[in-house]
């Protein structure tokens, strides 16, 4: 697994495999992007994880 550290950087390898990973919509966001760089250890794995998770929890549009 690929370790997310201190010299992290939001490189084109790095979206290409989030996209990869959390698909086509996967777009870098300010919350996300902290949580990245907060010093704790993870892996790039994690941070899809992460992304996901926080994808299910925002509010879904309701249209009536």
């Amino acid at each position: 697994a690929t370790a997310i550290t201190k010299s992290y950087r939001n490189t084109q390898n790095v979206r290409r495999f989030l996209i990869r990973e959390c698909g086509d919509a996967f777009r870098f966001d300010r919350p996300f992007m902290a949580w990245l760089k907060d010093g704790v250890e993870k892996t790039m794995g994690d941070a899809a994880d992460e992304w996901l998770r926080r994808q299910a929890e925002k509010p879904k549009a309701q249209f009536s």
